[in-house]
Order: C-alpha cells, then sequence, then structure tokens
C-alpha cells in the first residue's frame, strides 16, 4: 500500500472513530425516551398530579387540575380554575392535602397560571419542547365531574389557531374538572395544559401547547388569593368549570357568562332576540330553553 493510500485509509478510521465517540457522548447527554406503556406512564406522572379545590367569595366550590412542573413547589393549571378563588387546596394521589399559598403568575388570553404549593421535593413533570404529530397518542390525567386522578386516552386531532391562540386539539374524553390536567405524550413529557372543550360535540377538546408555559415568570412573589385586585374574570374560552357542590356550570352558554355580571350584559346586547339556553348537570344530562330577552332587561 503506497503512503498516500495509507494516511487517506488511516484518516478515514480516525474520522469515524471520531464519529462514534461524538454520537455516543451525544446519546449519553440527549437520551431518547422510550414510549410508556398507559400503565407506566400513569404511574410516573401520578405523584406530581394535582387536584385543585377551590372556594370563591361567594362561598362556591369547584373543582379543577394541575401538575407540578417549572420549578419547587409550582404547579400549572389554567387559569379559569381559579381566577376568582378566595381559597385553594390541593390534593395529591397518596391522600396528602396542602394549602395552595396563592398565584404566582397568569397569562389570562393563554387561560395559563402559576400557582405556589406549600410542598417540596415531590417530583416534577418534564414540559415537552417539541411540537407533537397530528395522529400522535396522547392521555390527559385529571379530575373530571370530581373523580380525581382519572386518565383518558385518544389523538392528538389536530392543531388550530382560535381567537388567535393556537391550541392542540385532542380527542381524549374530556369532563368539567379535567381543566388545568396535563396531556402527555408516550414519553411522559407535558406537551399542552387542557383549557376547554367544545360543547354538543363528541370529544372535541383543546389545550394549550406546554412551550406557552415559559411565558409565566416563577419568579414573581406568590399573592395570596384574598390579597387580589381586579383579577376576577374569567378568559374567554372558559367552557368547563365544574361544581363540587353544585350542578356544573352551564356549558351551552357563551364563555364570557360565567360570572353573573357578564351574563347580565350578555343578556343586555341581546334584548328583544330569542335565545336558547343549554344547561350541563352533574349526572351529564343537559337540559334546553328558549326565550326572548324581555325588552325591559335589566
Amino acid at each position: 500500500m503506497r503512503d498516500d493510500e495509507h494516511r487517506s485509509m488511516t484518516g478515514k478510521l480516525k474520522f469515524a472513530a471520531a464519529t462514534v465517540v461524538y454520537l455516543t457522548v451525544a446519546a449519553a447527554c440527549f437520551p431518547l425516551r422510550a414510549a410508556l406503556s398507559p400503565e407506566e406512564l400513569y404511574e410516573a406522572a401520578l405523584p406530581s398530579i394535582v387536584t385543585l379545590e377551590v372556594e370563591n367569595a361567594a362561598g362556591q366550590r369547584f373543582v379543577g387540575s394541575a401538575f407540578l412542573a417549572v420549578g419547587e413547589g409550582l404547579a400549572v393549571t389554567a387559569w379559569h380554575v381559579i381566577h376568582d378563588a378566595q381559597r385553594v387546596e390541593a390534593g395529591f394521589s397518596d391522600h396528602r392535602r396542602v394549602v395552595v399559598a396563592g398565584l404566582v403568575d397568569r397569562n389570562e388570553e393563554l387561560d395559563l397560571a402559576l400557582i405556589r404549593l406549600d410542598t417540596d421535593g415531590r417530583p416534577r413533570i418534564r414540559l415537552s419542547s417539541t411540537i407533537p404529530r397530528i395522529g400522535s397518542r396522547i392521555c390527559v390525567v385529571g379530575t373530571p365531574r370530581g373523580f380525581d386522578f382519572s386518565i383518558s386516552e385518544g389523538l392528538i386531532s389536530q392543531i388550530r389557531t382560535v381567537d388567535k391562540v393556537r391550541y392542540y386539539q385532542v380527542s381524549c374524553p374530556i369532563s368539567p374538572g379535567d381543566s388545568g390536567g396535563p396531556v402527555l405524550n408516550e414519553r411522559g413529557e407535558v406537551i399542552g395544559v387542557m383549557s376547554w372543550r367544545k360543547t354538543n360535540a363528541q370529544n372535541v377538546s383543546f389545550a394549550v401547547p406546554s412551550d406557552e408555559v415559559a411565558r409565566l415568570n416563577p419568579s414573581c412573589t406568590p399573592m395570596p388569593w384574598r390579597a387580589r385586585d381586579g383579577v376576577s374574570h374569567p378568559p374567554g374560552n372558559a367552557t368547563d368549570r365544574a361544581g363540587l357542590s353544585q350542578a356544573a356550570a352551564p356549558a351551552g352558554i357563551p364563555s364570557a357568562t360565567r360570572g353573573l355580571p357578564d351574563f347580565q350584559r350578555l343578556l343586555s346586547e341581546r334584548v328583544g332576540r330569542r335565545i336558547t339556553v343549554t344547561v350541563e348537570q352533574e349526572n351529564a344530562q343537559e337540559s334546553r330553553f328558549s326565550f326572548e330577552v324581555p325588552r325591559h332587561f335589566p
């Protein structure tokens, strides 16, 4: 073998060896998570899942979901779950209950909130930094109708923009109480936060992509619930808030009607017109009634 051929062969071998070393180091630094079965996924995520019990100034109680992420003692939920809270308690699957100290940050447009829990040392769920493929399998863990720590399975149906907000449309069966719960991919990472669902439709629900959580500031000082001013209005897409001690809020009324003042304003804008109201009860039954808004309203 000539010297030039020998040097060429030696160079190729060195390059191949260097490539193997690089790929080995990269694999060690950025390991790919294997897909988990639903059983494994649930077991891994469960210690980080939170059920929220919310009480507002009127003494009404509501249930929602959340999950530990971002930082120690911090949980992510949907803003409309806690928008009018005066007291919030969190429950874990091991039956431990803790007080939620306050609101750290919120994004009303995106229906996201970051809250501080009086707990530490619990595992946090990893947020995914990649956009899921349409058709990929997902799971949601939440509190449908107050049945805490329930898991449901489905697909990413589509990625849509609604009212200038990007959402993941999911096919998982979702009920009131699931709001704020994590949407998990097959590797157990959070790809979205459950936000709202389409009424009068089957399995058409929407989650805020997890990369939007980065807009929240975890370094803000928690604001106690009773100290908050001017943050009592829910976002425009709050369509699935469920009651613990009363019937679920009406699901067929446009979302701006979550509070009585907003409901009155909505009716005042429709004076003389006939409207139909759909009331969804806790037993999942629906009743509808139509009426003409009186011209003397309010």
